[in-house]
């Protein structure tokens, strides 16, 4: 077998550093630890990085260009496009899918921002900051066009976001106690859900109201006098407003 090259070692070095800071976090974990989590012996740890921080720092930045990378191949074809749905359901599954694929970025995540150490705030900018810029751009590009009402994009990103990171977290902490929906599942409702809720205001209450009389017509949905005198007001106002 031939001699490992620098950047075949360098690798190894980084893969066995992210499980060892996963478990023990950053100040959990001895440059010892470290050493050997590699098959290498501290000096030649050093050789390649010359402090924990440092190795650390590699960590982020390497993280965060895979996670860029799987962004831009899932997000790129909607980040310039008016497919919202298309948009938010690639985003909800590639956050979904990094909690069950990738158990460890996640830990690190968590020890980062507890730990609170020197490099908690590189951490923030390149994993958590990089992608409110890019969904809270889109949002916002999306309310100048006149598909989402306004708001600020930052805080719809926050609404978005937070949802299918208190789901997955839950999940991958405790085990899936209480929402028992598949993940196709999970994510449709949670985008539907989503847009109902930010969905411009423009025509809305004519179209929930079409959309009320064809499910009453099929016999879908019972009589409901209350209902129809709302759609009625709504399509009142509507057409005061146009």
């Amino acid at each position: 077998m031939g001699r490992m090259t620098a950047r075949d070692r360098r690798d190894q070095i980084l893969a066995a550093a992210i499980g060892l800071f996963a478990e023990n976090g950053f100040r959990g974990t001895t440059t010892k630890q470290l050493a050997a989590g590699a098959g290498i012996t501290e000096p030649v740890l050093y050789r390649h990085f010359k402090t924990k921080g440092d190795l650390y720092a590699a960590i982020i930045e390497q993280k965060a260009q895979e996670g860029l990378s799987q962004a831009a191949k899932q997000l790129g074809p909607y980040l310039g496009g008016d497919d919202d749905e298309g948009f938010l359901t690639a985003l909800a599954e590639l956050i979904v899918d990094c909690y069950h694929q990738d158990p460890a970025y996640v830990r690190l995540l968590l020890f980062s921002a507890l730990e609170r150490h020197e490099l908690s705030d590189l951490f923030f900018e390149r994993h958590v900051l990089a992608f409110y810029q890019m969904v809270g751009g889109y949002l916002r590009r999306r309310m100048r066009e006149g598909a989402i009402r306004q708001l600020d994009p930052n805080l719809a990103a926050r609404l978005f976001l937070g949802m299918i990171h208190h789901h997955s977290l839950v999940g991958a902490l405790f085990g899936e106690k209480i929402v028992r929906a598949s993940r196709k599942t999970f994510v449709r409702e949670l985008v539907q859900t989503f847009l109902g809720g930010v969905a411009s205001n423009r025509g809305d209450g004519r179209a929930r109201a079409e959309s009320y009389h064809d499910e009453l017509d099929s016999g879908a949905l019972p009589a409901s006098p209350l209902l129809d005198r709302l759609f009625e007001a709504g399509d009142r106002g509507g057409q005061h407003r146009g």
